[in-house]
């Protein structure tokens, strides 16, 4: 069965070698489902180019057990391999605990680890560090090594040793190179898109695995595991007429998970794609409107100046709901700060400017104080933060217009987020297809709009006199 590619910590060399066992995995005619263990959007991106398949999220922490066990048989057992890359160390869970780290998910899943280890200026050191990470969990079993950035042929020699001594398997070892070095941005490695070469890199990473893997003992730790339903198959199809949703995505907005997009479409909702950095207008046929993250602050000029795409968004609002998560709430403020401390006007729906600030990142528990068109007031959810940006408020804000109160891991409970009649905007990315009462919400909130706006929208102020950026506010 699959094989977990696990570190000692972030930077060790996970990403570089899933990508490389993708790319000889699709060079050589093998369909291979790509997962990440976590919350994780960029390094989904570049798996998914890879392997020509969707990236699915195995988050514990967000969608539970069950979602977890059923996405990795139900996904995985549709391909000939498989192969599920880690987050940060091993054992690195919420705050200083392994709840939700990658070595919870291998033992759920009853998965062995690969462990990818920086070997650079190390020789005997070495089989002290396999040693810990080999006896730290005894229900956790490590199917071998591969070693990145061995300088040399003797260096190799050296390395592989250690690991003899141990009885460790050595499953390959990876050059010390430039080439294949992998481009980051302020969350993260940069984002798919802006690769360079794409199809060159994927031929330099296959071919990195055929020179520097032994592939006859990978290959089978990438076999895929038993098939089962996937998640989404016991979910009832929607009858009666479609409610399409346009769902921004360039190169500003691409924080998605794939399911989000599959259980809308299950539920009889198509998902209309809308490019707000091309400077279009909303698609007329769309019923409700969702911003998801990504990051407008890299295009905020360019961003400004789509007026159609603005002045589009600052209708929509006034009779039809709007989502909008992290980045994707970041086009309803007054003004966003670049990348260079440079000021942007937005759509000025929200009375708030963002710029740059200290990082947010966690899982978080979630109580709504008030009904959004996707949760109800009281309801407990548990979602994710991740962000440098943060808020500035123009006005007071009334508690009539806060979304929810919110806590994690050495983050004490306090109020975010903005709630209307149309708006659910907040920095917290929540995972929908695993709480599917979300997509339900959100199909009652389409049909609301449809209510409120029958014969389709207006520039006009919404029924109480008043736009929306009158009555909503910052948590």
């Amino acid at each position: 069965m699959a094989a977990v590619i696990a570190a000692p910590a972030s930077g060790s060399g996970k990403t570089l070698l899933s990508l490389a066992l993708l790319s000889w995995a699709q060079q050589n005619g093998r369909r291979i489902q790509p997962f990440k263990v976590g919350p994780d959007y960029l390094d989904a991106q570049l798996l998914s180019q890879a392997s020509g398949q969707a990236c699915r999220n195995l988050d514990l922490n967000l969608c539970g057990e069950a979602w977890v066990r059923r996405a990795f048989h139900g996904y995985g057992g549709a391909s000939d391999l498989t192969l599920v890359e880690g987050v940060m160390g091993l054992f690195d869970g919420i705050g200083s605990g392994e709840t939700g780290s990658t070595a919870d998910v291998a033992r759920l899943l009853g998965l062995p680890v690969v462990l990818v280890l920086d070997a650079g200026g190390q020789a005997a050191s070495l089989g002290a560090l396999v040693r810990g990470f080999r006896d730290h969990d005894p229900h956790l079993a490590i199917a071998g090594v591969v070693l990145n950035k061995v300088s040399s042929p003797r260096h190799r020699e050296l390395l592989s040793e250690v690991l003899d001594r141990m009885e460790m398997p050595l499953l390959g070892c990876l050059p010390r190179t430039e080439v294949l070095a992998l481009p980051a941005r302020h969350l993260g490695l940069a984002p798919a898109h802006e690769m360079e070469a794409p199809d060159q890199r994927r031929q330099a990473w296959a071919a990195l695995a055929n020179q520097h893997l032994n592939m006859e003992r990978l290959e089978p730790l990438l076999q895929a595991p038993r098939p089962e339903p996937a998640p989404l198959a016991d979910i009832p199809t929607v009858e009666g007429h479609p409610l399409p949703v346009a769902l921004a995505s360039d190169a500003a907005f691409h924080f998605r998970y794939q399911e989000t997009s599959e259980l809308l479409e299950h539920m009889g909702m198509p998902v209309l794609r809308w490019s707000p950095l091309a400077d279009e207008t909303i698609p007329a046929e769309a019923k409700g409107v969702i911003l998801p993250g990504g990051f407008p602050e890299q295009h905020a000029a360019q961003l400004s100046g789509c007026e159609q795409s603005l002045r589009s968004l600052r209708q929509f609002v006034q009779h039809r709901p709007v989502y909008a998560e992290c980045g994707g709430m970041l086009m309803l403020g007054e003004r966003l700060q670049d990348l260079d401390g440079n000021s942007h006007s937005m759509t000025g729906i929200l009375p708030f400017t963002a710029q740059r600030g200290r990082l947010h990142v966690g899982y978080r528990h979630l109580q709504a104080r008030r009904d959004s068109p996707v949760v109800h007031s009281g309801e407990q959810l548990i979602g994710h933060e991740f962000h440098r940006w943060e808020l500035h408020t123009s006005r007071q804000p009334s508690d009539r217009s806060v979304l929810w109160d919110i806590e994690g891991w050495k983050v004490h409970r306090h109020s975010e987020g903005w709630v209307d009649q149309t708006v659910h905007a907040s920095w917290v990315h929540l995972h929908w297809a695993s709480s599917t009462t979300i997509c339900s919400r959100w199909r009652a909130a389409l049909e609301a709009g449809e209510k409120r706006s029958p014969t389709g929208l207006s520039t006009a102020s919404s029924p109480n006199g008043s736009s929306v950026s009158s009555n909503a506010g910052a948590g």
